[in-house]
């Protein structure tokens, strides 16, 4: 009582074999740059590598530090944060016109379809169309942070019988023991081998931008050989 009120940090994600985990959870003073970096760093110094994409909202300190603790991830921007800014922001009455434009935008086929629809649409569409570089069926489930916020919701029903919070560690304590609770009975997505495939090309290519970009590749002059593998095809 009395005190300030203090942000938890809450991070999942998708296993090469398509299970959901519970990655991380820290309190932090606030969503700034700094605090979110050691979040980051706590979970690099746990054995996390770079993922393929970094989901969040548009919090700028959360995006600086996911620019600089994962350099060779993609970054996509929560897309139900974002419409809900733009819900905000966009008069009434021209909403529903703007809305379809936007979501056609985000289920695209391709990002080069989506730029042309987006354009003049939104600041940050490039982080918003970062889903589309991954496999078809996988876009719907890594475009927003929703299942984190879902477990909020059953986290705050869990402590409201609580008059008064006790200290840091205890409300951390049960904190994770609702997330990890509903965590352990998350379903998997499915993951085939032509999807493990799309991946590791996608990774391929997010490494050579990287080295790019950094002056780090072998021969700058050679374009590196990129696996075509089609979204649309299986065979």
């Amino acid at each position: 009582p009395g005190q300030k009120r203090e942000p938890v940090l809450a991070a999942w994600g998708f296993t090469s074999a398509g299970a959901k985990v519970l990655l991380h959870l820290m309190a932090g003073s606030k969503e700034d740059a700094e605090t979110v970096s050691a979040f980051f760093q706590d979970m690099r110094a746990r054995g996390l590598g770079d993922p393929l994409l970094v989901v969040s909202d548009g919090a700028p300190g959360i995006i600086k530090a996911i620019e600089t603790c994962f350099p060779r991830s993609e970054r996509q921007r929560c897309l139900a944060h974002r419409m809900r800014n733009l819900a905000a922001k966009v008069p009434e009455d021209a909403w529903p016109e703007f809305k379809a434009r936007v979501t056609a935008s985000y289920q695209a086929p391709s990002r080069a379809i989506a730029r042309e629809l987006a354009a003049g649409l939104v600041a940050d569409s490039e982080a918003c169309i970062a889903h589309l570089r991954m496999p078809i069926p996988h876009r719907r489930a890594i475009r927003t942070t929703n299942l984190l916020e879902r477990l909020f919701v059953e986290e705050r029903r869990r402590l409201k019988i609580i008059p008064n919070a006790f200290g840091e560690k205890p409300v951390l304590k049960l904190m994770f023991g609702a997330m990890i609770r509903a965590a352990e009975r998350w379903r998997a997505i499915r993951i085939t081998d032509f999807e493990r495939r799309q991946m590791a090309a996608v990774r391929q290519e997010l490494d050579h931008e990287y080295e790019a970009q950094n002056g780090l590749a072998k021969n700058p002059s050679a374009k590196p050989t990129q696996t075509k593998l089609s979204s649309t095809s299986r065979t």
